[in-house]
């Protein structure tokens, strides 16, 4: 057995492709207290936070465009809202999603600008499109007034849609915030190199190299611990333990 395991890094990272679906669902289980169902006659998954409030639906129907749904009823304090991400979205995108939604800190006490983080990186707007175009002008992100909703999607010219998100108005803006900051990010995406997407294959930039193979077997495992320990009490050092008071001195 080899001692290392060939990667392709992919740039930029929003044509990186699916990726595997566990990256999501294996910490919502296991770090957030999800608990989980499925139709046996139905290749879905069904993911439920521990509050009954929030659904995450995994349903791999290539005629349904919400591949993968995150709904959260509505309560006294919000409005429900629904995010969706067709199948081709990065999973590593998703999960800053779901990331920021199972955060137990909690939201942050001013709303951040989801823009902020396009801008920031060189994002433009570009003629009459509006909204906001990456540097290469495949991703757009906009904020659409009249049907209060937000959409992602990556497509180039010659080439049907690669993969929109849409979060609906009410959806919190940290969430979205999260999604934005990653689609900022320069940091490339690792994908087995048998499986580089086809689409926009001239447009991505891809480097290969060797990653030893541990570090390749317990990734999800050491994403999985690191959720987790958001969820743990934080431990109080112990008191010191008494022992004879100091004398005074003169």
């Amino acid at each position: 057995m080899s001692d290392t395991v060939e990667q392709a890094l992919i740039t930029p990272r929003y044509l990186a492709g699916g990726g595997d679906p566990g990256w999501i669902t294996v910490p919502l289980h296991r770090a957030a207290g999800w608990s989980y169902g499925h139709d046996p006659l139905m290749p879905r998954v069904l993911l439920t936070s521990p509050d009954q409030l929030i659904q995450l639906r995994l349903d791999p129907d290539p005629d349904d465009p919400g591949w993968w749904t995150i709904r959260h009823a509505r309560t006294a304090d919000h409005p429900g809202w629904t995010a969706t991400f067709e199948a081709r979205t990065p999973v590593e995108i998703i999960a800053t999603f779901t990331d920021a939604l199972t955060d137990p800190s909690g939201p942050p006490t001013a709303a951040p600008d989801p823009c902020a983080p396009l801008r920031d990186a060189g994002w433009h707007t570009p003629p009459h499109l509006g909204g906001l175009a990456s540097p290469d002008n495949i991703a757009h992100v906009w904020r659409i007034g009249g049907r209060d909703l937000w959409s992602i999607e990556t497509a180039v010219i010659q080439d049907p849609t690669i993969w929109r998100a849409v979060f609906t108005g009410t959806t919190p803006l940290h969430l979205i915030a999260a999604v934005t900051q990653s689609l900022a990010d320069r940091t490339p995406i690792p994908r087995d190199p048998s499986r580089i997407p086809g689409l926009a294959r001239d447009r991505m930039t891809v480097h290969t190299h060797h990653l030893p193979a541990p570090d390749i077997a317990f990734a999800l495992e050491r994403r999985v611990s690191t959720l987790a320990a958001r969820h743990r009490p934080a431990t109080t050092a112990p008191p010191p333990p008494h022992g004879p008071s100091p004398r005074r001195t003169r």
